[in-house]
């Protein structure tokens, strides 16, 4: 992990069947000393439980964020030993976390950072630390939110324009849909293809296609195309149908409260562990570590997940598209159970309505929902860059 610049989010579950009370920090197991290089880090826990890392500036210092430990009969005095780190804090941080703060007497970047548990079900944090220049720890200070939260906005922004991941779905042996001669998976690929175009012609957006023919694609490696990209979100486009006629209009879905550490826990089984979050390596984590990583970046991207959606609805509104009577929803759709990037489904009609299918196969109707699409999507990536100076106060 040498040269990583925003936050680490590892951990294992909160879940009461699996853990009784806080973690207990073993004073006699643990140390904070110096290294050859830097300095390392080594805490023996009760229990794994979730867990952040981050840097801050002016002061230097590191902070490791748990939910929760409890720091009862440690001295911090005697944890700590050497001439890089020159005082240990212990205590509460925001309500549910416990936080651990290392004052630093030079710039050190985080070289490694890793949370195992053993088999009898304790768990072992090691971090190293190591030298980096003075601009460039002050660099990754800024790059982190206080509350260890990774700030993706600026990231993106530095990085070129925002890569949206265009899910056509269904496609190949899966149809999805069929009315009246029309085939939800090629009229949705027609669709994410005007979709692209547009997003492409913004100059500050880029769009990849998850499938770009009649192809059988499944959900998960539609996640894995879009988190190879480089995505910053996924927008998976869909045209059902109901038994009845009655519905129509066009919602745009987020993945349900109740859904999502189910989401978690059917990624860690279905997945590589190399793909289950962007820039983070899972294969020496168990399933808990795993599994509780996806559910702690959801609490950033499910937020921004129902803004993507919030802004949809207004920009189609806006744009003329017809819109169901409840625009957004939510579901337990397995699409969206990408934990590292917002993803929301679009229903954008319904086949088994008239009106639905009509508004589709015409150009004129089709293009007020791309341009409905599009504009939602720029208003939420500039509400999104608007909140990160926010979020960094």
């Amino acid at each position: 992990m040498k040269g990583i610049g925003l936050a680490l989010l590892l951990a294992a579950p909160l879940q009461a069947q699996e853990f009784s009370g806080l973690a207990r920090l073993d004073p006699a197991k643990s140390r904070i000393e110096d290294s050859r290089k830097g300095v390392e880090i080594d805490l023996a826990l009760s229990q794994p439980v979730p867990w952040r890392i981050f840097t801050l500036d002016a002061p230097r210092r590191l902070v490791l964020d748990f939910a929760e430990a409890d720091w009862s009969g440690a001295d911090p005095a005697a944890l700590l030993s050497g001439e890089r780190a020159t005082a240990l804090r212990l205590g509460r941080g925001r309500p549910g976390w416990s936080r651990l703060v290392l004052d630093l007497a030079e710039p050190l970047g985080i070289d490694s950072a890793e949370m195992r548990t053993t088999p009898a079900g304790a768990a072992r944090l090691r971090v190293a630390l190591g030298p980096v220049t003075a601009e460039e720890f002050a660099a990754r200070a800024r790059a982190q939110d206080p509350a260890g939260e990774v700030l993706a906005a600026p990231e993106r922004a530095a990085q070129g324009p925002l890569v949206v991941a265009v899910d056509a779905g269904h496609g190949g042996v899966d149809p999805g849909a069929m009315r009246e001669g029309l085939i939800e998976a090629d009229l949705m690929l027609r669709l994410a293809r005007e979709t692209a175009e547009a997003i492409n012609r913004t100059g500050t957006m880029r769009a990849v296609l998850t499938r770009d023919d009649d192809a059988f694609v499944s959900l998960s490696e539609r996640m894995t195309i879009a988190r190879a990209a480089g995505a910053g979100l996924l927008l998976s486009l869909h045209a059902d149908a109901l038994e009845e006629d009655e519905a129509s209009g066009g919602s745009v879905y987020t993945l349900s409260d109740e859904a999502q550490d189910a989401a978690s826990s059917r990624m860690v089984e279905r997945h590589q562990r190399g793909d289950l979050l962007s820039g983070l390596d899972l294969s020496r984590q168990d399933d808990r570590v795993a599994t509780a990583l996806m559910d702690l970046a959801r609490l950033d991207t499910a937020p921004q997940s129902a803004r993507l959606a919030n802004a949809l609805v207004a920009a189609l509104r806006e744009a003329g598209a017809h819109l169901n009577t409840r625009p957004h929803r939510s579901a337990p759709l397995a699409v969206l159970n990408a934990a590292d990037f917002p993803s929301v489904l679009v229903e954008v009609g319904f086949l088994s309505n008239a009106g639905d299918r009509a508004r589709l196969v015409d150009p004129a109707k089709r293009a007020r929902i791309v341009s409905g699409l599009v504009a939602g999507l720029r208003a939420w990536a500039a509400e999104e860059a608007a909140r990160a100076p926010l979020r960094r106060r």
